[in-house]
């Protein structure tokens, strides 16, 4: 029987390469370390061996992996077979990884003590990361230095992956750069080290970036205290904390939009844009979706506001209950609960296979809703189409990570202006016609509404020529 090539467009995966199997092995060996120690069944001693090993087993394999899968290839976006593998197409792979990353962060959360931690010595994986923890800051691990650990190592990792997918596009690689930067220096590094130069003083800040209203408690009275405790350090990160959400981030929005932060420096969006990229054609372009999705991030951030207006008041106003109940049990903890640990780690996280990689951007980040504001009724940035030149081939839509559909509006020759774009700029990169460009404009004219018009002289959109 005649056998005839495959020339279809969606071909489904090829079988491993031998250097892909190899990196597959070493990441299997490097994780196998740190699932042995959370078993209490690996070797006693040398940590800081197995420790370097595990944690350079799992770099290098990605490095080897994306390497050897990019670089026979020419440049482009390669999302081949995407559709065809159970991780990223909701099959059982994904089910499997959603769950084991979910009982992740319900130890580190809420049983931190299975994890090894313990007043006495650590135990268990914790103890593995004890060695780089002394390190920096001469204390024993706690469960958030092994997450701050691995969080930071996904997101090298994984986006070294994503420069070489993205290699040849500028937009990809500065901002892949810039998130791999700003998650290893200013919420990683720096942080840490500067716990162990200042142990003398009361824990104040962790991750630089982080502005009100996505640091929660950033107004809470416990950090406050703290703050102003913490000399000259910790009046310089209050009034730093105070001018970056109040004044940078309003004015940076309106130049470039939501952008500058929540695809360049963001560690949440950082963590999405590398290592959940295989996912981001799961997330629902639904109608119905987008008006739940507005409800529930502008719901949080209504409720973050009145949450720190309560605790202000009470600090300011030395009342610290309301109803015979403490403020901070009756406000604060609640959103704690709900929004900081299920909502941003549980589901925003651990949801990563199954509902997309931006679920919480989308759906209840407070910082993305307030810059969302600047970014839809008071900022430069949009998405310009140029609809003529469109083919309708989708992968615009298909590959936005934020719900939006994107070919609609090219379709109708619109401009993109959507309070919930984070200007990644994947639907451009994966546009084969150039239809979309983002750009920085006067307000004026930024939203257009004009359809596009058929006549004698072909398609044209009105009011921009033929």
């Amino acid at each position: 029987m005649t056998e005839f090539p495959n020339h279809a467009f969606a071909k489904p995966p090829v079988n491993l390469s031998l250097l892909q199997k190899l990196a597959w092995l070493l990441a299997t060996v490097g994780f196998a370390v740190i699932v042995l120690h959370f078993l209490n069944l690996a070797p006693g001693a040398y940590y800081s061996t197995q420790l370097t090993f595990s944690l350079s087993f799992l770099l290098l394999s990605v490095v080897l992996y994306a390497a050897d899968l990019y670089r026979k290839k020419s440049s482009g976006i390669k999302n081949d077979g995407v559709w065809f593998r159970s991780l990223t197409n909701r099959g059982v792979w994904a089910w499997a990884l959603g769950l084991v990353l979910t009982v992740f962060y319900v130890l580190l959360y809420w049983f931190p003590e299975l994890l090894g931690m313990d007043a006495a010595g650590n135990t268990g994986v914790l103890r593995l990361f004890d060695p780089l923890s002394m390190l920096f800051k001469s204390q024993p691990a706690s469960q958030w230095f092994m997450y701050g650990t691995l969080y930071s190592l996904a997101i090298l990792s994984m986006g070294i992956k994503f420069l070489w997918k993205y290699r040849g596009n500028r937009y990809q690689f500065w901002r892949t750069v810039s998130v791999i930067f700003f998650q290893l220096v200013l919420a990683y590094f720096l942080p840490e080290i500067m716990e162990g130069l200042n142990q003398d003083k009361a824990y104040f800040a962790k991750d630089l970036k982080n502005f009100w209203p996505l640091n929660y408690y950033f107004f809470e009275p416990w950090h406050l205290d703290n703050m102003r405790a913490g000399g000259s350090l910790g009046m310089f990160y209050l009034v730093f904390g105070i001018f970056g959400f109040a004044v940078l981030t309003p004015i940076l929005t309106y130049f470039v939009g939501k952008r500058w932060y929540c695809s360049w420096v963001c560690g949440c969006g950082g963590l999405a844009e590398t290592a959940g990229d295989p996912f981001r054609q799961l997330s629902s372009k639904k109608l119905s979706s987008w008006k739940i999705e507005r409800w529930l991030i502008h719901g949080v951030l209504v409720y973050i506001v009145l949450v720190t207006a309560v605790v202000l008041y009470g600090y300011f106003s030395g009342t610290g209950e309301l109803f015979g109940l403490s403020i901070y049990e009756y406000f604060r903890k609640p959103y704690g609960f709900l929004v900081g640990a299920i909502f941003s780690g549980i589901a925003g996280v651990g949801f990563y296979p199954v509902l997309g990689n931006r679920f919480w951007c989308r759906c209840g980040c407070p910082l993305a809703a307030y810059m969302g504001l600047f970014q839809r009724f008071a900022s430069r940035f949009r998405i310009t189409t140029n609809g003529g030149q469109c083919i309708s081939c989708g992968n615009c839509s298909t590959y936005c990570e934020q719900g939006i559909d994107v070919r609609d509006y090219a379709q109708k020759g619109k401009n993109i202006v959507r309070s919930s774009c984070v200007g990644c700029g994947i639907c451009s990169a994966v546009c084969p016609r150039g239809v979309l460009k983002l750009e920085n404009g006067p307000q004026e004219g930024r939203i257009s509404e004009g359809p596009i018009v058929i006549d004698e002289g072909g398609v044209r959109i009105d009011g921009f020529g033929s």
